[in-house]
């Protein structure tokens, strides 16, 4: 599983010409799914989401989590993360994992950044094409890959 987080001022979402998700200051995190990944990749993922220490303390050193600063979370699926791009110039996805794998897994993220964060989490709609909005406050913008836990 990969992710890239922003630390946001504002981001949303929208599909089909529809707001579908909303948020104020936190945490956007953009995620793919491949089909190796599975429960622990989502517990480690969802886990480090939440204490992602990119939030300034009364210092301004950025030493608070979205958990500690009651910041919010968008989550967006995106396969795209997964592209291969060696060869050629068109990338191939053939490592994202197909829906009926993928979607499970989504859902599970959803509802295990829920628990973790103890309140709701704003999300895209899986599969459809989107138009995603956001201010990246900082910039600041991490990836993380489930199967590289450096």
């Amino acid at each position: 599983m990969r992710i890239v987080v922003q630390r946001v001022s504002r981001a949303s979402v929208e599909s089909e010409q529809q707001l579908r998700g909303s948020i104020g200051r936190g945490l956007l995190v953009f995620v793919g799914i491949e089909e190796a990944d599975n429960r622990e990749d989502v517990d480690w993922i969802a886990g480090k989401i939440v204490q992602l220490r990119i939030f300034p303390d009364e210092q301004g050193v950025m030493n608070k989590s979205c958990l500690e600063t009651g910041g919010e979370i968008l989550l967006i699926s995106q396969f795209t993360l997964h592209a291969l791009t060696k060869k050629g110039n068109r990338p191939s996805y053939i490592r994202a994992a197909r829906p009926e794998i993928a979607i499970p897994i989504y859902e599970h993220l959803i509802q295990s950044l829920t628990s973790l964060m103890g309140k709701s989490i704003a999300t895209g709609v899986f599969g459809a094409d989107m138009q995603v909005s956001l201010i990246n406050d900082g910039p600041v913008t991490i990836w993380m890959d489930s199967k590289n836990k450096e």
